[in-house]
């Protein structure tokens, strides 16, 4: 069965961590599990002196993964990881039973500026693995399989999951899809996604069709079930990202950066954060 578009999600602009600006789905909800959150960073061109990032915060009981595209952020986290991210790297970062991490622009970025874009999503974490030690994969680019479409119409960054062949290699709790695709215009994929996976697109360069539906720059278009989705690009092409995972179908007690299943795990979280028992 082909997937549709159920429905279109306009982005919002809103200020995060020091007072950066990302685009973010107007509504989050269940069709949208196990992703939680879906920020794209930027564009934005800072001068020196300007870049601002998101200084020390916690998190529990979900996977926050970065993706960036230009500048330069440097992660640290108190699990005494560190890393630094360039074009094209990922950072996934599983929470689990709780860390603090810091995302600063690096100090180049600080002194000369520059520009920035990126993307953070958040994945839920299922129960069972809701207090799992925490773990950091930063994967530089380099190691990210890409792919071209025989016709050279297609171009995709294999983040999580499979396209055109091609299989990503890192490593996720939960059956993820994570692509980031380029349509040249006119351009067709069809790309296969479990039946049994939610499934998103969201546009940040173009436009595309979806069995007539277009999908348009800034929106997030959730899928109907099925077994594939057919892109066409627009007549200035697109580019967007694909997201699918499996629907957890359990309660959602979530507190800023906290996200758990019951308000009393949320008030434990609360209670372990000031006591220092992080990471």
């Amino acid at each position: 069965m082909t997937r549709t578009v159920r429905t279109t999600i306009p982005t919002r602009t809103v200020r995060e961590g020091g007072g950066f600006l990302v685009r973010r789905p107007a509504a989050m909800g269940a069709m949208m599990s196990p992703f939680l959150l879906l920020d794209e960073m930027g564009p934005v061109d800072y001068g020196p002196g300007e870049a601002v990032g998101a200084p020390s915060h916690p998190h529990r009981g979900f996977e926050t993964v970065t993706y960036l595209l230009d500048g330069c952020m440097v992660h640290e986290d108190s699990a005494g990881n560190s890393g630094t991210l360039r074009p094209g790297d990922v950072q996934w970062m599983t929470a689990g039973r709780g860390v603090i991490h810091s995302e600063l622009p690096h100090e180049d970025v600080m002194r000369d500026g520059g520009r920035s874009h990126g993307f953070q999503i958040w994945v839920n974490l299922p129960a069972e693995h809701k207090m799992m030690a925490p773990r950091y994969q930063d994967v530089p680019s380099a190691s990210i399989p890409e792919v071209t479409s025989d016709d050279g119409s297609v171009w995709a960054k294999v983040i999580a999951g499979r396209c055109l062949g091609t299989e990503a290699v890192i490593d996720t709790v939960l059956p993820i899809t994570y692509l980031h695709l380029r349509l040249k215009p006119g351009a067709r994929l069809e790309q296969p996604i479990d039946h049994d996976l939610n499934a998103m697109l969201y546009v940040f360069g173009g436009d595309l069709h979806v069995e007539q539906r277009r999908v348009e720059d800034g929106q997030l278009a959730l899928l109907t079930s099925g077994s594939s989705v057919p892109l066409v690009a627009g007549d200035a092409g697109a580019e967007l990202l694909v997201l699918a995972g499996p629907n957890l179908d359990e309660p959602i007690a979530r507190y800023g950066p906290f996200v758990m299943n019951t308000e009393e795990e949320i008030i434990q979280a609360i209670q372990d954060y000031n006591a220092g028992r992080f990471a």
